[in-house]
C-alpha cells in the first residue's frame, strides 16, 4: 500500500469533481481507492502507468477520463467500448461513476489484459467484458461490429487512425469521443476525408484544463451517421502507415 489515507483521496477527489461540476455516487470513492492501489501492485510487475503518485493519478487518470461526461452523458444503459483500453483508462472510471453502462475493454497485450481481468473481478464490477486483440481485427466480428452506442479512446493516434479504430464499432447514430492534448486543430482539419469515408461527423469539441495540474485537454465528438464500408478497418497496422 501507499500509505495514502483515503481521507485525503477523497478529499481531492471530491475538489476536482467539483471544479467541473461533475460529481460521483458515494460508494464510487472506495472503488477508485482500490483500483489505484491494484494499479501499484501490478504496475511493479508490467508497464501500466508512468504516474504512480496518488495525486497525479487521482487528476490525470481518473478526473481525466471523467471529464468526458462533459462532452456527452449516455443514456441510461448505453454500451461503450475503450479501445486500447491499456489500464483501463478511460473505461473502468467511466464504469465506476456510471454501473448501469455496459462496457467492453479492447486492450491488445495481453499483460494488460490479465490487469484489467483482476480490476474488474476484484471491484466486483458486472456489465464488463475484457477481450485481448486490436481494433483492426475485432471490429471485424459480428458480434462487435456496429454494436455499440458510444466509442471512447485516450490512445495516442492521429484522428485519422482513431477513426477507422472506432467507428466500424458503432451503431449508427453512435458517438465516438477522443481525448486529445491542446494541439489538436491540424489533426481535425486533416480527418475529413477520413469521415466522409467511414460515415462518421464531427459533432463538437470541449476544451478544458485539468483541476490542480491545469493541464490543457480537447475532447473531439464524433457521430456516425450512415454504415461504415465493410472493408473497413484495414489490416492490422495499416490504418497507422497509411492514415485515411
Amino acid at each position: 500500500m501507499s500509505g495514502i489515507y483515503f481521507s485525503d483521496f477523497k478529499s481531492l477527489f471530491l475538489q476536482a469533481l467539483g471544479d467541473l461540476g461533475l460529481n460521483l455516487p458515494a460508494d464510487a470513492f472506495v472503488s477508485f481507492y482500490r483500483y489505484y492501489h491494484l494499479l501499484l501492485q501490478w504496475n511493479k510487475k508490467i508497464n501500466l502507468t508512468s504516474l504512480v503518485q496518488w495525486q497525479d493519478v487521482v487528476i490525470k487518470h481518473f478526473i481525466d477520463s471523467l471529464s468526458c461526461f462533459l462532452i456527452y452523458s449516455p443514456p441510461s444503459g448505453s454500451c461503450f467500448i475503450d479501445i486500447g483500453s491499456g489500464a483501463g483508462f478511460p473505461g473502468l472510471p467511466l464504469k465506476l461513476a456510471r454501473r448501469d453502462l455496459q462496457c467492453t475493454l479492447l486492450e491488445s497485450v495481453a499483460k494488460k489484459v490479465s490487469f484489467l481481468q483482476q480490476v474488474t473481478s476484484s471491484l466486483d464490477l458486472s456489465g464488463v467484458q475484457v477481450v485481448c486483440g486490436r481494433a483492426e481485427e475485432v471490429a471485424r466480428l459480428e458480434q462487435y461490429r456496429g454494436f455499440y452506442d458510444l466509442a471512447v479512446a485516450r490512445a495516442v493516434a492521429p484522428l485519422a487512425v482513431l477513426l477507422e479504430y472506432a467507428l466500424p464499432f458503432l451503431k449508427t447514430g453512435g458517438f465516438f469521443i477522443a481525448f486529445k492534448g491542446p494541439q489538436v486543430d491540424q489533426e481535425l482539419a486533416s480527418c475529413d476525408r477520413a469521415l466522409n469515408i467511414l460515415g462518421g461527423r464531427f459533432v463538437t469539441r470541449y476544451c478544458l484544463k485539468l483541476p490542480v495540474t491545469g493541464d490543457e485537454r480537447q475532447l473531439i465528438l464524433f457521430e456516425k451517421y450512415r454504415e461504415t464500408p465493410v472493408q473497413f478497418p484495414r489490416r492490422p497496422g495499416i490504418p497507422r502507415r497509411r492514415p485515411l
